[in-house]
């Protein structure tokens, strides 16, 4: 079994062994960095949805600030083998994401995401432009959807703060081969988990 890391401690632990972005990122440690962030997440509010108005659609608008429920939800599932990523949860807009190593060396990092436009698309880890603070998923070009000219989200884009406490999550999307304008893009603060008694 894996050794559990702390938010910050990947983000130290992936700066330490990134070489100015310029060396390709390893898969088991991107792997790692997603799991860092298994927990709750709030949608944060309005003042801090920097450069989106994603969080304004009507079934979402309510989560935003209300530090009680979360926006964003990541759980190591498998034996610690996939990280799920669940999305605005129990709302109209919930989607679910799937990441794992794509062999058993880990030599690449894979997600899948079951998306509210009803189609699945499949990414891999961009490890040449992922770093200590973001990682980037590119959809699979061996794959239909992503060559097809149907609405589909085509990269997400997870950004981490220093601190390890705010995630800006992009979800940028592609129709008839074109950026589409409204992509979904969000920030969430982390949720504090409650003392153990």
């Amino acid at each position: 079994m894996r050794k559990r890391f702390s938010v910050i401690a990947a983000v130290a632990m992936l700066f330490a062994t990134s070489v100015t972005g310029a060396e390709k990122a390893d898969a088991m440690d991107m792997y790692d960095w997603i799991d860092a962030l298994s927990g709750s997440w709030s949608l944060s509010a309005p003042e801090k949805q920097e450069g989106t108005e994603s969080y304004k659609h009507k079934a979402i608008v309510h989560l935003a600030g209300d530090t009680s429920k979360p926006g964003i939800v990541f759980k190591s599932i498998g034996r610690k083998s996939t990280v799920e990523e669940r999305l605005l949860p129990d709302t109209d807009k919930e989607m679910v994401t799937m990441y794992h190593c794509k062999d058993i060396a880990c030599n690449d990092l894979k997600a899948t995401h079951y998306c509210v436009k009803q189609n699945q698309p499949e990414f891999i880890a961009d490890l040449s432009q992922s770093s200590d603070h973001r990682i980037i998923f590119n959809c699979d070009m061996s794959t239909e959807l992503c060559n097809s000219d149907e609405d589909h989200v085509h990269t997400i884009i997870h950004e981490i703060s220093p601190d390890g406490k705010h995630l800006k999550s992009s979800y940028l999307s592609l129709k008839d081969k074109k950026p589409v304008a409204n992509s979904s893009i969000y920030h969430f603060d982390r949720m504090e988990t409650p003392a153990k008694k």
